[in-house]
């Protein structure tokens, strides 16, 4: 069953539970936000807004329910992005309110604690912040990686899968449009299509 909706007109909102369903058709990744609070103790949440911003500098995103306790901490601790493994979904579930009955396995190097067992973990420290509506949007500058063979844990549509088969195709170094891969390169003009 294919839902169609038509567009707004002026002073029409769009509806919060349409919004989010169209949302989560995009698929993500899974992580644990982690960093220290302010008694030391390792302080997590489970976040699938996650994204790669920049190579140079280095900076990963990851955006925040307002008013929780990760997005309170972040403002000025040094945090970790835990990319969570297919495995790891009790681990997951723990940092989103359901907690495990097995301990959780931690390691801190410095002042990031980071979670034992990840498809991949980014260290960064704070960045910048902005305003994201009903959500903060964290930026951290890399200072350090892991990156392990695990495949990751998907999300899609409310609800957890594995990453699957790969889909036909060719992987690619860059976007085609990439100003270092020629596109525009010489370029003074642009003819219309």
């Amino acid at each position: 069953m294919t839902e169609t909706t038509t567009a707004l007109t002026d002073g029409q909102t769009v509806d919060s539970k349409s919004l989010r369903h169209a949302f989560g058709k995009f698929a993500t990744g899974v992580t644990v936000v982690t960093c220290q609070a302010p008694d030391g103790k390792p302080h997590g949440a489970t976040v699938n807004a996650f994204t790669a911003v920049s190579l140079d500098p280095p900076l990963a995103q990851v955006t925040l329910i307002r008013g929780n306790k990760a997005s309170e901490y972040l403002a000025d601790r040094p945090f970790a992005i835990n990319i969570m493994a297919d495995d790891q979904l009790t681990t997951c579930l723990n940092f989103a309110g359901k907690p495990s009955k097995e301990p959780l396995q931690w390691r801190c190097v410095g002042e990031i604690p980071v979670l034992d067992g990840n498809a991949a973990t980014v260290e960064c420290r704070p960045w910048k912040i902005y305003d994201g509506g009903d959500h903060l949007i964290v930026i951290g500058e890399v200072i350090a990686l892991e990156v392990s063979d695990k495949d990751p844990l998907v999300f899609i549509s409310g609800k957890f899968h594995h990453s699957g088969t790969l889909h036909g195709g060719a992987p690619w170094e860059a976007s085609g449009d990439s100003i270092a891969h020629g596109w525009f390169e010489g370029s003074s003009s642009f003819k219309s299509f």
